[in-house]
């Protein structure tokens, strides 16, 4: 359900503004989301989880917020985010 460290860092070069660069939104919502879409994939098998599906909610609601104060700072660093990521918006 977790990331994997490698794919991680993979996630951070794609998305980083520069070199060293591992707590902006846009890194951050990118590393959200994939945790979100491996959350998902595991409740096709497993329906009853309701604590992980807790945690999804939570995860959910935290890239949101993240996504807003995108939006609010840069609408074209917004915009790409949310092309290159695939979210419906």
């Amino acid at each position: 359900m977790s990331i994997t460290n490698e794919r991680k860092q993979e996630l951070i070069k794609e998305y980083q503004a520069k070199d060293g660069d591992t707590g902006s939104p846009e890194v951050q919502i990118a590393i959200i989301s994939e945790r979100i879409k491996n959350l998902t994939e595991h409740f096709q098998t497993h329906k009853k989880d309701h604590h992980s599906r807790r945690g999804l909610l939570m995860l959910v609601g935290q890239r949101r917020r993240l996504l807003d104060y995108l939006r609010r700072k840069s609408e074209d660093r917004y915009q790409s985010t949310i092309a290159s990521l695939g979210i419906r918006r």
